[in-house]
């Protein structure tokens, strides 16, 4: 298989793949839209490549299951990782009943950490979420991941200092 053939099945198959996702993949997950069809392609060149399509159905039919497939795949992560933050902010909260946020406000602290961690812990601060923070910090969502949670140990170790 060439890239000119492969190039001809996606344009062909775009708006089949780009249905299953839609139908398939949580509307709350639709900025992930992108990951899912290039995992889509990905799999299925791959596929194609290695002679694995038997072509026992449509070729269309065969990337809308894929779609589907990787579409319920990114379900899963992404509603682990909701499921992690939502722990993790359930367990960053038990503290705060013992401090008075009135009389603490957590900034002159955040801003006590290396840069590294500071950034991705104000950016987190403000609302953002680890996609909206690794696209504006040009780094991996996995480094945004890491650098949050060691900053957030960071910032815990320091509070309790302070107190």
């Amino acid at each position: 298989m060439n890239a000119s053939e492969f190039t001809a099945i996606v344009h062909e198959t775009k708006d089949v793949v780009l249905r299953a996702v839609q139908k398939h993949l949580a509307a709350q997950f639709y900025e992930a839209i992108d990951d899912v069809v290039q995992e889509t392609y990905l799999r299925a060149y791959k596929s194609l490549a290695a002679g694995k399509f038997e072509g026992r159905s449509t070729l269309d039919s065969w990337l809308y299951r894929i779609a589907a497939n990787e579409s319920k795949r990114m379900n899963g992560k992404l509603l682990q990782e909701q499921k992690k933050i939502q722990k993790l902010s359930r367990s960053t909260t038990a503290y705060s009943p013992a401090i008075d946020c009135e009389e603490l406000s957590l900034m002159p602290v955040i801003e006590m950490l290396p840069d590294k961690y500071k950034d991705v812990v104000k950016l987190k601060a403000q609302g953002n979420n680890e996609w909206e923070i690794a696209t504006k910090l040009n780094i991996p969502k996995g480094t945004v991941k890491s650098r949050l949670s060691r900053g957030k140990d960071l910032l815990l170790r320091l509070l309790q200092e302070e107190l």
